[in-house]
């Protein structure tokens, strides 16, 4: 065995898992074969730091397959055991067992940089930034890393803009591709339904407040008004409020619409978005969860600095008895929802978001030795070509510009009008 896992015996149930994945990843298999014929990643090192369920597996055997010597780790608590046994079986060495505790967590992330990954594939961003703060040696040999989530690129930028980012990067999270269907469709679908799931109530009438109307905030709005809840959003962005309300929701400060709020969904990627006066806010009974997220996104450890007491806990759904006497539900310990407490977003939106990423491993390794130490965007030309292969998968078919359109688009002298 090659890693550290739970239980080797489950890699059966893994790999069945795995391979009835696979089917519903057309984009990403593709995009895997045209690495194998090209040889970009043959004998390549990468680390693939995500949440490990059957679609991530998925993609580290594709490239595996398509020669890579690919090592995955997770933490704990996103971990499908029996998919990290599949992986081990498959003779991909992997750090990830659920239950770890941080400590065995960090210790995963080391070991899995201890491979010296040229290639970093991140959730997160939190592999990447512990490279740079405790395995600096191994980042000169590095082409690159690639990060898929908001809350991941936005430290990076930090870190880009303090000088401190040694390494280039491809914020894959910014690819349309990814953003305008992974954010809206796939986060805000599965936030939802795992909520849903774990309250086992209806949502019809049902008070929502969403925080936060990014691509995954209108996209958890959008689904919670579509099973009937009154949906109302909180923004500090005057533009994104706007959104909001020309999308039909109510918009209100926090405050004020924390005080009504029968669900209230973070999803803002910020920590301390919802602080203790806000949950102190929150009626008898309500309950919180983050959709997306961040450590500390509810600020729950302040909660308990400041008297909360948690009362009881079935599942992934706890009671915790405010200082000011109320009790609501916290699902999930305030962790991303959608991936601790469920299965992650839809096969057939993850299959872009994975194609991106495999496409920015290619533009890494294509322009290696030539990208900066900074935060780039994948190109166009690689953002449609995932597109176009999806698009293909789903029967679809692009139309053409015309020379007639082109000679428009391309010139810039004025055209005569006839009356």
């Amino acid at each position: 065995m090659t890693g550290r896992i739970a239980d080797p015996t489950l890699w059966r149930e893994g790999t069945e898992r795995i391979a009835w994945a696979r089917q519903f990843m057309p984009a990403t298999t593709a995009l895997a074969a045209e690495l194998r014929e090209s040889g970009r990643v043959h004998g390549i090192r990468i680390a693939v730091s995500d949440v490990l369920e059957p679609k991530t597996a998925t993609v580290a055997l594709l490239l595996a397959e398509a020669g890579a010597d690919v090592a995955v780790s997770c933490v704990g608590r996103d971990t499908d055991d029996a998919v990290a046994a599949a992986l081990v079986h498959a003779g991909i060495p992997t750090y990830a067992h659920r239950g770890a505790t941080d400590a065995e967590d960090r210790d995963n992330v080391l070991a899995l940089l201890d491979h010296h990954p040229e290639v970093i594939v991140d959730d997160g961003a939190a592999t990447i930034r512990l490279a740079h703060t405790e395995r600096p040696g191994i980042l000169g040999s590095m082409a690159g890393a690639t990060e898929q989530t908001t809350s991941g690129v936005r430290p990076l930028r930090t870190m880009e803009r303090e000088g401190a980012l040694r390494i280039p990067i491809v914020a894959a999270n910014d690819a349309r591709t990814k953003s305008l269907f992974d954010n809206a469709h796939g986060t805000g679908q599965s936030v939802v339904l795992a909520v849903a799931d774990l309250l086992d109530q209806s949502w019809a009438g049902s008070d929502v407040v969403v925080v936060g109307f990014g691509r995954v905030g209108s996209g958890v709005a959008r689904h919670a008004a579509a099973l009937g809840a009154r949906v109302t959003v909180s923004e500090v962005d005057p533009v994104a409020a706007l959104q909001a309300a020309f999308a039909g929701y109510a918009v209100e400060p926090l405050a004020d619409a924390a005080a009504h709020a029968d669900v209230l969904i973070s999803t803002t990627g910020i920590a301390h978005t919802v602080a203790v006066e806000h949950l102190e806010r929150l009626p008898e009974g309500a309950a919180v969860a983050v959709g997306g997220g961040a450590f500390q996104e509810i600020s729950l450890l302040a909660a308990l600095d400041a008297g909360a007491v948690e009362t009881s806990r079935r599942g992934a759904v706890s009671v915790l008895r405010l200082a000011n006497g109320r009790s609501i539900r916290v699902l999930d310990d305030g962790h991303c929802i959608n991936v601790s407490a469920a299965e992650g977003n839809p096969i057939q939106v993850m299959d872009l978001s994975f194609g991106v990423q495999l496409s920015a491993v290619d533009h890494l390794l294509a322009g290696r030795g030539t990208l900066t130490p900074a935060v780039h965007i994948l190109p166009r030309s690689a953002d449609d070509r995932v597109a176009a292969l999806a698009l293909g998968a789903f029967g679809g078919g692009l139309d053409a510009v015309s020379s007639a359109q082109s000679d428009y688009l391309t010139s810039w002298r004025p055209r005569d009008v006839t009356p």
